[in-house]
C-alpha cells in the first residue's frame, strides 16, 4: 500500500524537475537575455553619447555665439527664448531616451522646426552662415533624440525640411547668388552628414553588439550541450559498473551453480540487486520527483515479492543531485529488500533538509549487502537501529 501525504508547505508534486538539471537546461531563454542585455548595454552607451553631443553643442558653441551677436539679431529675446525652447524639448527628449519610454515625436520635432525658422527670420544677412544662426547646425543633433531607435528616412525627411526652410532663408536675405547657393549647399551638406552618420552607426553598433552575444551565447548553449552529454555518458557507465559489481556477481555465482535459487540467503541477495538495478534505471529519468520516483522503484520491487510497503511523503523536495539521492536512497531500499512481513517507507522534505526513514521487519542483522555511509559523510547523515525483530533506518540529507 502506497500513501502520500497532502503536502505540509503547499503541494508534494514540483513543477520542475527535481533531479539535477542539466547545463543546457532553460539556456535558450538565457540566450535571449543576455543578447537583449548585450544590446541594450551598447545602445545605452550611444544614446548617452548622444545626449553629450546635442548639449554639449548647445551650450559650448550655441549660447557664446548668441551672447556675442546678441545686438546684431532682429529680436534678440526671441532667439534667446528659442535657445531655451530648444534645452527644454532636448530634455524631454533625453528623458525619454534614457528611461526607455516613447518620445512624443511629431509634436516636439514640430517645435523644434519652428524655433529654427524663427532663429533664421531673426538673424541678419552678414551672420545667415555663421554660428548665430544656430539653428541650422543644432537642429539635427536634437532630432537624434527625438528619433533614437527609428529607421533613419524620418531623420533624413526632416533635414530635407530644414533645408528648404534654410533655402528660402537665403533668398530671402538676398544671397541667392552663385556663392550664397555654394555656401548653402555646403552648410546643409555639413548639417545633415554628421547627426546622420552618427544615427546610423549607433543602430549598426546594436545590431552587431546583438549578434556578437548572440553568437556567443549559441557557442555556450553548444558547449553545455556537450558538457552534458558527457555527464549523462559518465553516470551512465558508473551505473553499468555498479550493476557489473553486484548483479553480475550473484548472476555469475547461479550460472556457475555457486549459489543455490532456493537458499533465502541467495533470494534476499537477488530481491535486493533486483531492487538496486530498477533505481539505477530509475536514476535516468525526467520526472518531477526524482527521489520519490527511485524510492517507488524499490517499492515496486519489495510489493511484486508479496511485502506490503506503506510509502508516505510530507512536503516538497528541494532540488537534489544524483549522488545525495543515491546516498539517501541507497541504504534504505537495501534494508527494504530484506523485509519479509511488512515495511513502511516516509519521506519528509523541506528546503534545506530531507529526511527518508524506513521501518521494517528484518531477516538479517543488518542491511544486505550495502555498506552504509562513511561516518564522516558531511552530506548525508545515516542511522540503523535494529530491536529484535523490527528494523529502524533513516538518512538524512541538510543543505550546508
Amino acid at each position: 500500500m502506497r500513501v502520500e501525504l497532502p503536502t505540509l508547505r503547499g503541494g508534494l508534486t514540483r513543477a520542475s524537475a527535481v533531479g539535477a538539471p542539466s547545463p543546457s537546461a532553460g539556456i535558450g531563454s538565457l540566450g535571449r537575455d543576455v543578447v537583449a542585455d548585450v544590446a541594450a548595454t551598447a545602445d545605452r552607451g550611444s544614446r548617452v553619447a548622444a545626449v553629450l553631443i546635442a548639449f554639449g553643442w548647445h551650450l559650448a558653441i550655441n549660447a557664446p555665439a548668441i551672447v556675442g551677436s546678441w545686438s546684431a539679431y532682429r529680436a534678440p529675446w526671441t532667439v534667446g527664448v528659442g535657445w531655451l525652447v530648444f534645452v527644454v524639448v532636448g530634455a524631454i527628449s533625453a528623458a525619454h531616451l534614457l528611461r526607455g519610454t516613447p518620445t512624443p515625436t511629431w509634436r516636439l520635432i514640430a517645435v523644434l522646426l519652428l524655433v529654427e525658422a524663427v532663429v533664421f527670420v531673426n538673424t541678419p544677412a552678414a551672420l545667415l552662415f555663421q554660428p548665430a544662426n544656430w539653428g541650422w547646425g543644432t537642429l539635427g543633433w536634437f532630432v537624434v533624440l527625438v528619433l533614437w531607435g527609428r529607421p533613419v528616412a524620418p531623420l533624413v525627411a526632416v533635414f530635407a525640411i530644414e533645408a528648404t526652410v534654410a533655402l528660402a532663408a537665403v533668398f530671402v536675405n538676398g544671397a541667392g547668388n552663385a556663392a550664397g547657393l555654394s555656401r548653402y549647399a555646403m552648410y546643409t551638406y555639413g548639417t545633415a552628414t554628421l547627426p546622420i552618420a552618427f544615427s546610423v552607426a549607433a543602430s549598426v553598433l546594436r545590431t552587431l553588439a546583438a549578434r556578437t552575444a548572440g553568437t556567443a551565447t549559441a557557442r555556450a548553449a553548444l558547449e553545455a550541450e556537450r558538457i552534458a552529454a558527457q555527464r549523462a555518458r559518465a553516470e551512465r557507465q558508473e551505473r553499468l559498473s555498479l550493476v557489473d559489481r553486484t548483479a553480475g556477481a550473484i548472476l555469475t555465482e547461479l550460472a556457475e551453480g555457486r549459489a543455490d535459487p532456493t537458499d533465502p540467503a541467495v533470494q534476499r541477495r537477488c530481491a535486493l540487486e533486483a531492487s538496486r538495478l530498477r533505481r539505477l534505471i530509475a536514476e535516468s529519468d525526467d520526472v518531477p520527483d526524482p527521489l520519490l520516483h527511485e524510492l517507488r522503484a524499490a517499492v515496486d520491487i519489495a510489493e511484486r515479492n508479496g511485502l506490503p510497503v506503506e510509502l508516505v511523503a510530507v512536503g516538497t523536495l528541494p532540488t537534489l543531485p544524483v549522488h545525495v539521492r543515491r546516498r539517501l536512497a541507497e541504504p534504505l531500499t537495501a534494508t527494504l529488500a530484506s523485509a519479509r512481513q511488512w515495511a513502511r517507507l516516509t519521506v519528509v522534505a523541506e528546503p534545506a533538509e530531507v529526511v527518508v526513514s524506513l521501518v521494517t521487519t528484518g531477516t538479517a542483522a543488518g542491511p544486505v549487502g550495502s555498506a552504509p555511509p562513511a561516518a564522516d559523510d558531511e552530506e548525508v547523515e545515516y542511522v540503523y537501529e535494529r530491536d529484535g525483530e523490527q528494523v529502524w533506518a533513516q538518512t538524512r540529507w541538510r543543505a550546508s
